[in-house]
Order: structure tokens, then sequence, then C-alpha cells
């Protein structure tokens, strides 16, 4: 079987999969968020915490909610990291130092798991499972709520009233995020990922001789890191590394569990606005984007020019043999185009325009699918502005979902918009400009400054994966890649949640014969056009500097 049809196989058999499981799990969710019951373990959770789950909040209260838990979480998981040494199961690990601790604390209390350590030879049992595994759940509950909160925002009229966050919290966490990520762990360990505490010990090389290794609870970290989208690795190598992704099965399930509830999510929106057709029209707009990109780099990987290339079947640098040109690029485009920042292969080795097709997809907002919960509200907020373009188009109040989006909606529609960009290309440039940071570079040149915009692309964006020339592992990059990934996770939520308040606290306008439809096909090409046209206006002079020239070049 040829590489190429290999490849398409797995792409079709992945669409089957997600298919299958997407009417199911969106209904689920659905029903999860909407009722009134409360779980056993739920309700002894709330006790232990001192919530009261019925009580509604509107959104300053349930922005609160949101802050004080990340802000408890970020400074647990600095502390946790700061005593390692003292703690056991340490495996002989030392403490990490001030600002590693506080940028893994910033990473993955945001989702991002962005990585400026050996997992391997740095992190013990204790740091790894009881803080890195917690937030993996956590920080994806976080997410999911937050997203929820958008839709009642459209779902409910004459109230600000969202929910209330320590209960779709909970929920998100007790009643997906650990059922699926335990069914996920097991068919990790069956396919061959590992899952124990053992501490370190030596491992025969296939060449002869022996190396130093320590094991731990891979396959359950494994599992929530793809279902969470949260990507960060146990080991140094991340999902390469073959005790947590032994083979291509594991391959092309890891990918399943990443893009499961960022597309799932859309029919639990379309079943709790009460219109399907809704969601199907945002799923359309994510699959269509999702298609696309893995189309794009397939064609980019395996077709570069180059004897090298036709011998191996394509661009094989940095990719492992047992997930091919197919397997590597249908996972590079579901991580970047989702906040996993999971790898399977070095992106900074995919080609020119490959690797600029990974940037690419982060910087569109990760909205296709995207993140969990944060893939969907933002691309609720693209919608919005979607329709206000089309409202300036024929000189109407814009309208979606029944409600009116005026100035107060649009402003906070635009700073949603507007902040992650400023943040990637503020600190990119601040950091070419001093002579500490370039330094971190390992390669000068088109490339060396790909290395620099990644690095911020993806920790603004809350992705976590890197190119692999860029030494993170200073107190600039710890200092600014946190800040970055703390700022470009919540500050969104504020305009987000906001602007769930505004569109609860609206009465519901009829539809007329002027109301643009938005579920129909053309309403998914205006969308899918608006994301790509305010992308490319806003990245496409730093892609030029950067992947662009560089793949023009080769």
């Amino acid at each position: 079987m040829s590489p190429i049809l290999a490849g398409v196989l797995q792409l079709l058999a992945l669409i089957a999969a997600l298919a299958l499981a997407y009417r199911p799990l969106g209904d689920y969710m659905a029903r999860v968020y909407s009722s009134p019951k409360h779980l056993r373990v739920e309700k002894w959770i709330y006790k232990a915490i001192g919530a009261n789950p019925t009580a509604e909040m509107r959104w300053p209260a349930y922005l609160r909610g949101v802050l004080a838990f990340s802000a408890v979480s970020v400074l647990f998981l600095y502390v946790l990291q700061r005593v390692q040494g003292s703690l056991p199961g340490s495996l002989g690990f030392s403490s990490i130092d001030p600002d590693q601790a506080f940028n893994t604390a910033a990473s993955f209390v945001s989702n991002t798991n962005w990585q400026s350590y050996y997992g391997e030879q740095a992190m013990g049992h204790v740091v790894q499972t009881g803080g890195l595994a917690v937030q993996n759940f956590v920080s994806a509950a976080v997410g999911i709520a937050v997203a929820v909160a958008l839709v009642r925002g459209f779902a409910r009229s004459r109230t600000g009233e969202l929910g209330n966050f320590w209960a779709d919290l909970v929920r998100g966490t007790v009643r997906i995020l650990v059922p699926i990520s335990v069914i996920g762990a097991i068919v990790l360990v069956a396919a061959g990922a590992i899952q124990n505490f053992a501490g370190i010990h030596e491992v025969g090389q296939f060449m002869g001789g022996s190396q130093q290794w320590n094991g731990g609870a891979v396959a359950s970290q494994e599992a929530i890191k793809e279902l969470g989208t949260n990507g960060g690795g146990y080991f140094n190598a991340n999902s390469a590394h073959p005790f947590e992704n032994p083979n291509g099965f594991t391959n092309l399930f890891q990918i399943f569990l990443i893009l499961l509830i960022p597309f799932a999510l859309t029919r639990t929106f379309g079943r709790m606005v009460g219109s399907l057709k809704q969601g199907y029209a945002i799923l359309a707009t994510m699959v269509t984007i999702w298609i696309g990109f893995t189309a794009l780099m397939m064609w980019t990987e395996f077709h570069h020019g180059g004897p090298a290339f036709d011998v191996a079947g394509g661009a094989m640098e940095g990719k492992e043999t047992r997930f091919g040109v197919g397997g590597s690029s249908i996972f590079a485009v579901a991580t970047t185009l989702t906040s996993t920042g999971a790898v399977n292969s070095f992106h900074s080795s995919f080609t020119g325009f490959g690797g600029g097709i990974t940037m690419l997809g982060m910087q569109l907002g990760e909205i296709a699918p995207g993140g969990t919960g944060s893939g969907l509200y933002g691309m609720l907020i693209m919608a919005i502005i979607a329709v206000f373009i089309a409202g300036l188009m024929v000189g109407r109040t814009p309208e979606y979902l029944g409600k009116k989006i005026g100035t107060r909606e649009i402003k906070l529609a635009a700073c949603y918009i507007l902040i992650t960009p400023a943040l990637v290309l503020c600190f990119a440039a601040a950091a070419m400009a001093l002579p500490t940071p370039v330094n971190s570079m390992t390669n000068s040149g088109a490339h060396g400054f790909s290395e620099i915009l990644y690095a911020y692309t993806s920790a603004a964006n809350n992705n976590g994966s890197a190119f692999a020339g860029l030494n993170a592992d200073t107190q600039w990059f710890n200092t600014t890649l946190g800040l970055a990934m703390l700022l470009g996770r919540f500050l969104p939520m504020v305009f987000v949640l906001a602007l769930a308040g505004s569109l609860a606290e609206q009465k519901p306008v009829p539809a007329t014969a002027g109301t643009l439809r938005t579920n129909k096909p053309l309403f998914t090409g205006l969308l899918v056009g608006t994301i790509l046209i305010i992308t490319g206006l806003t990245y496409f002079p730093a892609l030029a500097l950067g992947p662009l020239a560089e793949g023009l070049a080769s």
C-alpha cells in the first residue's frame, strides 16, 4: 500500500469514528449541563468546597469563580513543584527552579501544557499525577464551562444568569472527562502504553549498552492530555515516545480523543439553543477548515521535491516510521487546530510550508474544532463577527440566534479577537529586538524567526507545541511565555462571559424575511471566509518573514 493511500484511509477511518460518536456524546453533554439533578459524589465535592450548586450566577460572579479557581490552581501547582525534592515518589529529582515552576504552573492551569523541561528527568510521580494530571482535567472542564455559559447566553432571555460555575466545573470533570479518560486509558494500556509507578531503572539499548529510564502513570495521563486538548507529555518526546504512543492504532486513537469533545460540543450547542441546524452550521465550518488544512499538510509533506524525499516517500525528517507522513500530518493538524500541543513528530522538521500550516492553525484561534470549550466559544465569536459583516453589507441590524448584535456585543467580540494577536506579535517583536532571547535560537534567518513566532503563537493561543530549535528554558522565555499563556487564556474569557451576560439580558427578536439564515451553507461559507480573512490580515506580514519565506526559498 502506498504511503499516500495509507494516509487517506487513516483520515477516512478517523472521520467515521468521529461521526459515530458525534450524536450520542453531544446529546449526553447537553443533558449533563441542563439537568437539575446532582450526583452523590458531586454533592460531596460541593460540600467540601463550600459551594451552592443551585445558585445562579451573573457573568461577573461566574468570572470571579473562573479566576479564583484558576489562581488557586496556579499557586498550588507552583508550590508543589517548589517542594518536590521533599516529597515521596520524587524519584530523586530536585525542586523546580522558580521561573520554570511559574512557567509550568501557568502552562497547565491555562490548558497550554507548554514544557520547557524534560518530563522524565525533572518531574516525579507526585507532581506528574497529583499536579499536572489533575490540571489536565480541571483546566479542560473550565473551558467547557465557559463555552456552556456563552451558549446559555444565547438560549436565555430577559435574565443575566448564566448558570453556576462550580456546578459546571464539577459536572464536566465527573460526568464527562473522567469516564471517557478511564476508557481511553484502558484502550491505550491494552495497545501497549505503559501504566505503572516504577522508579528509575536500567533499560537495554538496541545497539548494546543501557540507559536509565523511569516509568509512570503514562496511559492515564495520555488519555486526558488528548481528551482535554492539553498536550503535555510524560516524556520529553511526547506522543512520539513509544511508551506514550506505541503504534499506528494508538496514534489514530489519540487523534480521535483530541477531536472528540470539540466536535461533539457543536451538537451540544444546537441542542441547548433549540436548533440542531445551528449546530450543524458551526460543525460544517469546523470540518471544512480541518479537512482543508489536513489535505494541504499531506500534500506539502508527501510532495516536497528532492531525491531524498522521493526515496523516503515524503518529508520523513523528524517523523516516526511507525506513523509515517500520513499519520504525522493528520496528528500535526489536529493538535494545532485544537489547543492540544501534543506532537508525534518534530514540527520544526516539517517543510517550510508544513511548519507554516501548523502555525496558521494556531493563529486562526484554534477554532476548527479548537480546544475543549474554547474552540466552541471562539467559533461563536467569529460567527457574531460574520453576522455583523453581513449586516453591514445589506444595511440591516445584525442578529444571531434571535439576539441583536449591537455596539456592546461587537466591541466585546472585537476585544476577544484582538487580544491574542497583540500578545503574540508584541512578545515576538520584543524577543527579536533583545539580544538575550535571540541567543536562544539554534537557527538563524527565516527559520530562526519562525521558532520565536511559533513559541509565542503557541503560548498565547494555549497550544503548547514548539519548534524544537528554541531553547526556551531561560528566565526570559519562562516568564514571558508564562504571562502570554495566562493572559491569552483568561483575558478572552472576560470578554466571552461579558458577552454571554449581555446576550442573556436581551429579549428574543423574531426572525423576518430580512434575517440572515445562519443555518444554511451560505453562512458557513461566509464564516469560513471571515475567519481566513481576519487571520490573514493579522498575521500575514509575520508569516511572510518566517515560514512563507522559508518555504519559497526551499
